[in-house]
């Protein structure tokens, strides 16, 4: 279960990075309170998964899935630039957290 909190909570931060986007330096009421409201149910849900998962790898895949998903987000709906390194970058992040999964947790 502390997987799909993990997932959720980094599926919670590609939202509100969104809106913290939206919100425009947080002038813009709506955009600002979808903001903090995503973000204390995506911390809550990362406290959550780190009662039983390691923080470097709960951490990992809570950053890795919102930089992916934010960067995903802004080529699909605010227009921003595909470079081929920029694509590259995510490639490597989404392997990273591959290996971070499947990593044993224990100590070598």
């Amino acid at each position: 279960m502390a997987w799909v909190y993990l997932v959720i909570a980094g599926l919670l931060e590609i939202v509100w990075a969104y809106f913290m986007k939206q919100s425009a330096g947080f002038t813009r009421l709506w955009p600002s309170v979808i903001t903090f409201v995503t973000m204390g149910m995506s911390f809550a849900l990362l406290s959550i998964s780190m009662k039983t998962l390691p923080l470097g790898t709960a951490y990992t895949v809570w950053t890795g899935i919102g930089a992916v998903g934010a960067f995903v987000v802004g080529v699909i709906w605010l227009n921003e630039g595909v470079h081929p390194m920029r694509v590259a970058a995510a490639g490597l992040i989404i392997a990273g957290l591959v290996l971070m999964r499947l990593a044993p947790s224990t100590a070598v």
